[in-house]
């Protein structure tokens, strides 16, 4: 199969394994053409947008030859799309129910749904099933020109550098990132997580205790104090494992920060990932891909596009034209209705089959960038330095970074705690993940694994924990070389997160949680740690849910929430209650630094709020049976995703109304306001029984304690979260398009995200939360002050 011309030799088709047709590009209109293999890489694009091989022209040119008539021009597009700025990974299902996760061993479809595993196990064979076999380079040299006629020799002679080399610019990647006194806190968090480990559960310890002395003194039982403790611990339970993994920040990390110098580089293809998203969006990606540091016969950008979009077909075509991109390319798979075609693991793997029958072959390194992320021109020489040195490195992957999150960020959209903070100590631990965008993989790694897993939500964390899973190494490079867009309607980012939870559950139950089996026989102790506590996590949003919404129960009920034995033990109580909740402050504080305090407990608000969203989704996909509703595909408001509310323009947003009414029906925030109707109302009946049925101050305030006001006033810190979707409804943010969020690049005409863009600004929401924060804070240091004087 050649590039849009029937002129194959013998040779030719035997090197292409694909013989099915949702397989092949697109079918060529110019197919009787003859054309030699030359000029079929060096065509006139307006005959490549014909034929389908969409290759650019060109006489050589360098980075330094751009034309200056096109500095400032954008290529013609129309752009008036209706679905905005949303990624593939943010908007579209993946791999219907059936679809097997293929494995290194045997090519064995891994087993999925219950209900569907005799389906996947009959699949096994099936060429529509595991359509991508191991195939041989088309050339195995990986220092080679992939453009023809540039010699990369001729170019070395100009620079006077002929040899590759790696430089080290500092013992730390991320050297620049806090300044030595943050370093230095950070460093005691470790030890603050151990204290607070330690101060929680002597806290909880006392609590069963008292409950037990309480019950053999009075003879009674106190159900709903035995209820409180569960629903606390229940909620704890995600902080105590978040706690644990932040102890392994003493393992040191040394990934120093790498350069790859010289023009003898090894050859990369870069593959950009689209489906349907905005064409300028994606344009704006392909050129920046285009102008990285990077000699440019050494690299290819091949726009692999699912939708088959010939809007974006022209834009690519006359942004190579107009800039003389001959390492640009537009690639699209033709789709046969009703065969899977597994969406972004399938375009991939399509990617790595036809760069085979592109010029120069294969290169030994493959890396992708997401539709949206503008990568930084020393992108490929930051993270190639890592693979070369190290034979066994399968994938060096950097941060996902944003520059449209909106100032206070209120649905906690920033992966900054994620990039910052626990993909650091995975690396550390020798566990790093593929973050989805922006990766280098080693194309001799994903052939071991069989290529790219095409039944997993989460086609990247699968890859890359395969890979562990054959001994192979990762690595996290944490420097910021890309930087993309967060979606940017409520929505969106909910099928989005709960894409992510289904994805990571999904893989852990498909690799027996890392705890066994051959797909990771190879894989070490900690990944195998890792692995399983990230899945417990994900799956444990749903006795989260649980718990959070047993809490009104436990309020209405009247019963005291705390039982005690005498004043001595209530005063314990209260003191070792103060320990835990000023360790644990202190600890977030220094914990919280490399991300920002406000970050880190945005996070932890969204962890509340979201549980029942990705709960209820992880139940449906993988607990319910079909009759009850369940489904093999992440969460799908009832609303339609098209229909735009506009929330964050200022300018075109959706009335209150309506938004009220689409988030509140359509995308099951009800819910949420149900939640805290309960609760206040919990909280009033509560406290207006103790005023009702007590006499004096002492016995009214004491009641008050052991019932709704117990330090340090979790519910009051649940309720702000559950009310998060309400408030976004109510006064969402306003943020610039983003064509006022970037910046054109004089140089170039590379379109760059500004300074500014790329921070998150503390918004009026923070300061809110924060005082809540600080004044269940107070709250406790006031009882433990009080605690002194209590007496019978």
């Amino acid at each position: 199969m050649g590039n849009g011309s029937n002129n194959e030799s013998v040779e030719d088709t035997h090197r292409n394994p694909f013989t099915t047709p949702y397989m092949s590009r697109r079918a060529s209109q110019q197919s009787q053409r003859s054309v030699s293999p030359e000029s079929s890489i060096g065509k006139d694009s307006s005959d490549a947008s014909k034929d389908g091989s969409h290759t650019m022209p060109g006489q050589e040119s360098d980075n330094s030859s751009f034309p200056q008539a096109s500095m400032n021009i954008r290529p013609p597009l129309e752009l008036g799309r209706t679905h905005g700025n949303r990624t593939l990974s943010d908007l579209y299902d993946e791999s219907p129910p059936g679809t097997p996760l293929t494995s290194a061993a045997g090519r064995r479809p891994w087993l999925g749904r219950p209900e569907s595993e005799a389906t996947l196990m009959g699949m096994s064979e099936s060429p529509s099933a595991t359509p991508y076999q191991n195939t041989p380079y088309a050339s195995t040299d990986a220092f080679k020109s992939l453009i023809p006629n540039m010699s990369s020799i001729e170019l070395n002679e100009k620079t006077g550098l002929r040899d590759m080399h790696v430089v080290e610019l500092n013992r730390k990647d991320d050297h620049a990132h806090m300044p030595p006194w943050k370093r230095v806190i950070f460093k005691m968090s470790p030890i603050l997580c151990m204290l607070t480990l330690v101060a929680y559960w002597t806290y909880f310890t006392l609590r069963i205790i008292f409950v037990l002395s309480s019950q053999r003194q009075t003879g009674k039982t106190f159900p709903m104090a035995w209820v409180f403790i569960g629903t606390e611990v229940a909620v704890a339970i995600p902080l105590f494992i978040q706690t644990l993994w932040n102890v392994f920040i003493l393992k040191s990390r040394n990934r120093p920060q790498l350069r790859l110098v010289g023009e003898d580089v090894p050859s990369v293809d870069v593959f950009v990932t689209c489906c349907k998203e905005e064409v300028d969006l994606i344009v704006d990606t392909a050129r920046a891909a285009c102008e990285i540091d990077y000699p440019r016969e050494r690299y290819r950008v091949v726009v692999l596009d699912d939708g088959a979009d010939p809007e974006l077909e022209t834009g690519i075509n006359n942004l190579a034209q107009m800039c003389n991109y001959q390492n640009l390319h537009y690639r699209a798979r033709k789709k046969i209705k009703g065969v899977p075609h597994h969406f972004k693991a399938g375009n991939l793997n399509y990617g790595f089959e036809e760069v085979c029958h592109m010029y120069g072959g294969a290169s030994s390194y493959i890396a992708a960038l997401d539709a949206d992320m503008i990568p930084e021109p020393h992108w490929l020489r930051a993270l190639l330095p890592h693979m070369v040195n190290d034979p066994k490195m399968a994938m060096a992957c950097p941060p996902q970074l944003f520059y449209n999150i909106p100032r206070g960020d209120p649905l906690a959209q920033s992966l900054d705690f994620f990039v910052h903070i626990c993909e650091p100590i995975k690396d550390a631990l020798g566990v790093a993940w593929c973050t989805g965008s922006g990766y280098v993989f080693r194309r001799e790694a994903v052939e071991d694994i069989g290529m790219i897993p095409l039944g997993s939500l989460a086609e990247d964390v699968a890859t890359s924990t395969l890979m562990l899973g054959r001994g192979w190494k990762t690595a996290y490079v944490h420097e910021p070389l890309q930087f993309g867009t967060v979606p940017d309607s409520f929505a969106s980012h909910l099928k989005q997160r709960t894409r992510w939870a289904i994805g990571t559950v999904d893989t852990s139950f498909k690799l027996n949680f890392c705890l066994w089996g051959k797909n990771i026989s190879g894989m070490k102790f900690m990944p195998r740690v890792s692995g399983f506590l990230f899945a417990i996590l994900s799956l444990y949003n749903i006795p989260l849910m649980i718990s959070l919404f047993a809490l009104p129960i436990v309020l209405m009920s009247g019963k005291p929430l705390i039982a005690y034995a005498n004043f001595e033990q209530l005063q314990w109580l209260i003191r070792a209650c103060f320990a835990a909740v000023m360790i644990n402050r202190i600890c977030e504080f220094a914990l919280y630094l490399p991300a920002g305090y406000a970050t880190g407990q945005r996070g932890a608000r969204s962890q509340l709020w979201m549980s029942p969203y990705i709960s209820l989704s992880v139940v449906r996909s993988f607990f319910l049976p079909k009759w009850l509703g369940g489904k093999v595909q992440n969460f799908k408001p009832t609303g339609s995703l098209k229909d735009e509310l506009n929330e964050r323009d200022p300018a075109t947003r959706a009335h209150l109304l309506r938004r009220l009414k689409a988030i509140l029906l359509n995308y099951n925030g009800m819910y949420h306001v149900i939640y805290v109707y309960f609760c206040l109302s919990a909280i009033s009946l509560s406290s207006s029984r103790c005023v009702a049925q007590n006499d004096n101050i002492h016995d009214k305030l004491l009641c008050l304690l052991t019932h709704a006001l117990w330090p340090p006033l979790s519910w009051l810190v649940i309720v702000g979260a559950f009310w998060v979707p309400i408030t976004y409804a109510i006064d969402p943010p306003n943020m610039p398009t983003r064509e006022e969020l970037l910046v054109v690049d004089a140089k170039n005409g590379v379109r760059r995200p500004t300074e500014k863009a790329k921070l998150i600004g503390w918004g009026y929401r923070d300061a809110k939360f924060e005082f809540v924060y600080d004044f269940t804070t107070v709250f406790t240091t006031a009882c433990f002050v009080a605690s002194f004087f209590i007496n019978s």
